[in-house]
């Protein structure tokens, strides 16, 4: 039987920032169906590799690839084209506005017809149904009212709403960015469950945190990043947390073999 094919991959990814180099020669393999945490201490390199992923910067060398195809993404808008969607520890949410809107922002559906076409009318019932939809899929239609403002709604709901809209649209890949940073211990259970759900729903996931327990608890493989690089993959199973902090900063050595 064939191991799986990565789904997301790159290899010896450089990025330099004038003498600074963030990405030295860097790797990362996401295969299908699977929880991969990225660790990483504190100017490891962590932000520079996810940023290349998504867009947000364009390495200097290296290569990325999507399904074994080569890849270049010059802006996070032909990353989330190529359907890797990120949701960053901000949360980058419209406060004001409410949750179906938000979970549509920036592509807002427009009625169908002349009505959409020409005058450019909103389609405020479709987005609030299929808003709804996507809600339920995750269990999240604890929020009675789809058109409550984002800003009135609990950290852990919030966080809720940003991981739908990523569900909603990244038909390939979910980055999260430190996703429970911040959040009580009921607000990251319901967090930790969201990313089980899409997970057991097939979609692979990229979790960015610095939480051990976390990311012991639900990811797959656990890759960990120093000094520019990935250094070793390791597994839940195989390793323990204290485990993965020495080998994080080099207290400990481990095979750079992919777990």
């Amino acid at each position: 039987m064939n191991a799986p094919s990565p789904i997301l991959q790159a290899t010896g990814l450089v990025k330099r920032y004038g003498r600074v180099t963030a990405l030295d020669r860097a790797d990362f393999d996401l295969y299908p169906g699977e929880v991969l945490a990225v660790i990483g201490d504190n100017g490891a390199g962590k932000s520079s590799l996810i940023k290349a992923l998504s867009g947000a910067v364009v390495p200097d060398a290296g290569e990325i690839r999507m399904h074994g195809e080569p890849v270049r993404f010059s802006s996070p808008m032909d990353a989330r084209t190529a359907g890797i969607e990120t949701v960053y520890q901000t949360l980058a949410v419209a406060p004001a506005l409410g949750i179906a809107d938000n979970l549509f922002l920036g592509r807002e559906l427009r009625k169908p017809g002349l009505l959409g076409s020409v005058f450019r009318m909103l389609d405020k019932g479709a987005m609030q149904r299929q808003a709804r939809e996507k809600l339920s899929d995750l269990g999240l239609l604890t929020i009675q009212n789809i058109n409550q403002a984002v800003e009135t709604l609990s950290g852990g709901q919030r966080q809720g709403v940003a991981v739908a809209r990523s569900a909603a649209f990244g038909s390939q890949v979910v980055i999260l960015d430190e996703p429970t940073a911040a959040l009580g211990v009921k607000e990251s259970r319901r967090v930790l469950n969201l990313i089980r759900q899409l997970r057991d729903k097939g979609m692979p996931i990229v979790l960015i945190s610095h939480n051990m327990p976390h990311v012991f608890e639900v990811a797959d493989r656990i890759h960990v990043h120093r000094l520019g690089r990935r250094i070793a993959v390791i597994r839940p199973d195989t390793h323990t947390m204290s485990d993965a902090v020495a080998i994080m900063t080099g207290a400990m050595e481990a095979s750079p073999t992919i777990a």
